[in-house]
């Protein structure tokens, strides 16, 4: 299977949601950041306004105590500032307190941070204040990039510890640690801190604690807009989650329909070739020895013409639920198409294997009780993954696709059977598929460059061993694979379709030669062309014949038609029409290899023929003795009393010679007389017939002219007594000379 397609079947793997689900956590991290962002804006956007007052206020103080520190004495400015009621000290450049007013709980260490909203815009530096937590509420910290904060959440939470610290200090009220928080004054929250406020070029700093306020209304908005990015997160996540679910089921359902198969509703070639090919090269299948098995349903279609498709495919249910139940663990059954299965086997030895399939083969014949089915099996096995540094690595290159094609042909072998049976793939398949591959290859240009050449077997009159005929025969002289004899090539184009090309070949050289010798002044004799009974399903085939030799100029009487005996099986009708055709056009038509198969005496008494060939078998092997020439001799009188006549082929001896000629046989085709031979030979064998029919006519008229010479001495001995010797004489020469 190819890296594209590959990529195709992999992306409908449903065992592995890894990247959905991992876009789906992403999603989910991403969206809670930006929420949690949002949610930090708007709460620090809350608490720099709130504090923006505070620290407007505390701004105020230090301008007061600046202007009035230099009018009037320290301790008029203190109460001035103390009547703010607001917790602060001063202290100087050596950190030494000058004043102080209310109870100090500020840290010693101070941070830089910035204040966004305040009223100072005169200095672009303002914003930048000194931070001091609350050591006894430290809620609060400076970030490195200088922002605070504000930690109210923690605030809000921790009312349960800050009731209890309440009650530890005995306060009836709100109060303690939990009054700076939580007051009766109208505030929810008060969250104290500590500035730094420096009092002009004094070098004095002027620390004051402030509270971030937060009301009724700030709490209600600041909930309200937590609840709804609460709200918004979950929906989101929960629409995402739906998503995710739904993705996931299409993406499984799609691909169980796509793995599905409509006959069976079991598995199909698609998931057999992904997830075999994919288990085949994975680490739990590299210890095993595996078999890719092709297995074939022989009589399907005479089950489905003789019951019903609907029939057949509950039949093919029943097949395949068998085999998926008769499978083991991390093994694999598919159908492929039409009544082919695909079997992914583990085994152990080859003998167990073969008798677990022919165990298969056995049930399945039986598989419906009011019939018997033939099953064919083909076998390619997989070896253990080969070892490198003395490990067993994975079959990382393993393709199922050239697995199966092995096993199919291996199952091909039997192919003209309809026996059950189960053949096992060797490396000699795989020569005969790259010589057909090779063979199909170069046909076209072999056709084009006229590397076909055109042999011819002799026919030979038994009684008189004249010349009466010959048949044509195609050879292959290849420039690459050199004499290539018909029958490695014949039935590769047979099934590829090529023989008709190789007939219009064959008819057209013949016709050539044919026409040369005429011209020649050889005394020709009818040559027989065959062509395939996959030419008949054309109308217009006796046209096309009479077209091609009409071309070249060559008399129809010198071209003779064979039909090969499996050609009257297919459409009869249509045969039929195209031999009195051609029988009207003037060309001799004959049925080739009569006997080889199931002959029909029928398709003798439809068909017009000329002339009707014996099959070589019939001269063969152990039917070629008395019960042999019965059958030989009764076809030769059968062909005679419907005025045929007959060929023998495959003729090798004399005494078979000799009887065909007691039995009348009109042509004899063999090794006796000679073997295929190419032109120039058949040529030397035609100038060999002529000087051999002149000779024996030579004969004759020598023959005859003495006897009449013979006859006329008797004549003229008889009336000699009556006219004397010079009389006698005379008579003599007078017949003579007649003679």
């Amino acid at each position: 299977m190819d890296k594209r397609r590959r990529k195709q079947f992999k992306a409908l793997r449903t065992g592995h949601p890894i990247v959905s689900i991992a876009s789906f956590i992403v999603m989910c991290v991403l969206m809670s950041m930006i929420v949690w962002g949002l949610a930090g804006l708007i709460v620090n956007y809350i608490v720099d306004s709130k504090l923006g007052a505070e620290y407007n206020d505390l701004q105020y103080m230090g301008r007061v105590y600046e202007t009035a520190v230099d009018m009037a004495d320290r301790e008029s400015v203190y109460k001035l500032l103390d009547a703010e009621g607001r917790d602060y000290y001063i202290y100087d450049l050596n950190g030494d307190i000058l004043y102080e007013h209310g109870e100090n709980t500020a840290s010693l260490t101070a941070q830089n941070a910035f204040l966004l909203y305040t009223d100072d815009e005169e200095d672009d530096n303002t914003n930048m204040i000194m931070v001091r937590t609350d050591t006894k509420i430290p809620l609060l910290s400076v970030s490195e990039s200088g922002h605070i904060d504000y930690n109210v959440i923690k605030v809000i939470s921790s009312f349960g510890d800050l009731m209890e610290y309440t009650s530890e200090v005995g306060t009836a009220s709100v109060g303690g640690w939990a009054g700076e928080i939580f007051n009766l004054s109208g505030a929810v929250v008060k969250i104290p801190m500590w500035i730094d406020m420096p009092l002009g070029d004094s070098g004095e700093v002027l620390c004051g604690k402030v509270f971030i306020k937060l009301n009724m209304t700030d709490a209600f908005w600041l909930f309200l807009l937590f609840g709804l990015l609460a709200i918004l997160v979950l929906v989101l996540f929960i629409v995402i989650l739906v998503n995710l679910i739904k993705e996931l089921v299409r993406r499984r359902n799609a691909a169980k329909i796509f793995f599905t198969d409509l006959s069976t509703h079991g598995k199909n070639w698609m998931w057999f070739l992904l997830r075999g090919e994919h288990y085949m090269r994975s680490s739990a299948a590299k210890r095993d020895t595996f078999a890719v098995v092709n297995l074939v349903f022989v009589n399907y279609r005479n089950f489905c013409i003789c019951h019903s498709i609907a029939d057949g495919d509950e039949l093919l249910k029943k097949i395949d639920a068998y085999l998926n139940k008769h499978i083991h663990k991390k093994e694999m059954c598919a159908r492929v198409t039409g009544a082919e299965f695909a079997l992914l086997l583990r085994f152990n030895e080859k003998n167990e294997l073969q008798n677990r399939l022919d165990e298969i083969v056995k049930d399945l014949q039986h598989i419906d009780d009011e019939h018997i089915f033939h099953f064919q099996a083909g076998v390619e096995l997989i070896g253990i993954a080969r070892y490198t540094g003395g490990k067993i690595i994975k079959r990382r290159y393993f393709d199922m696709e050239i697995a199966y094609n092995n096993a199919c042909t291996t199952r091909s072998t039997m192919e003209g059977s309809e026996e059950s049976g189960i053949a096992f793939f060797n490396e000699s398949m795989v020569a005969d598929r790259k010589w057909i591959d090779s063979v199909q290859e170069k046909q076209r240009q072999a056709i084009e460059n006229e590397e076909f050449q055109v042999y011819y077997q002799p026919k030979y009159d038994p009684q008189t061993d004249e010349l009466k005929g010959a048949e044509a025969l195609i050879r292959w002289i290849s420039p690459d694979f050199g004499f290539v004899p018909p029958g490695k090539i014949i039935p590769i184009f047979e099934k590829n379709g090529f023989i008709t090309e190789i007939d219009h070949y064959m008819i057209t050289h013949v016709a050539r030669d044919q026409k040369r010798w005429l011209d020649l002044g050889f005394k020709c004799v009818p040559v027989s062309v065959n062509v395939s009974r996959a030419h008949f399903i054309e109308n217009d085939l006796a046209e096309q014949i009479r077209d091609m030799v009409d071309e070249v100029g060559t008399p129809h009487e010198y071209i003779e038609i064979e039909l090969t005996e499996s050609a009257f099986f297919d459409d009869k009708k249509a045969l039929l029409e195209t031999i009195t055709r051609l029988k009207g056009y003037g060309f001799v038509v004959s049925m080739d290899d009569f006997g080889s198969g199931y002959s029909s005496l029928n398709s003798l008494k439809d068909m017009p023929l000329d002339v009707l060939k014996l099959d070589a078998e019939f001269f063969r092997g152990e039917d070629s003795g008395v019960r042999g020439e019965i059958v030989v001799s009764e076809a030769i009188r059968l062909a005679k009393s419907l005025n045929m006549r007959t060929v023998a082929e495959g003729v090798e001896v004399k005494e078979q010679v000799d009887f065909l000629a007691s039995q009348g046989c009109d042509m004899i085709q063999g090794y006796y007389y000679a073997k295929p031979m190419p032109g120039p030979d058949y040529e030397t064998r035609m100038r060999d017939n002529e000087a051999n029919l002149k000779r024996a006519a030579e004969s004759v008229e020598a023959a005859e002219y003495a006897g009449l010479f013979e006859r006329g001495l008797d004549a003229a001995g008889e009336r000699s007594a009556d006219l004397g010797g010079t009389a006698a004489f005379e008579e003599v020469g007078t017949a003579g000379g007649e003679a």
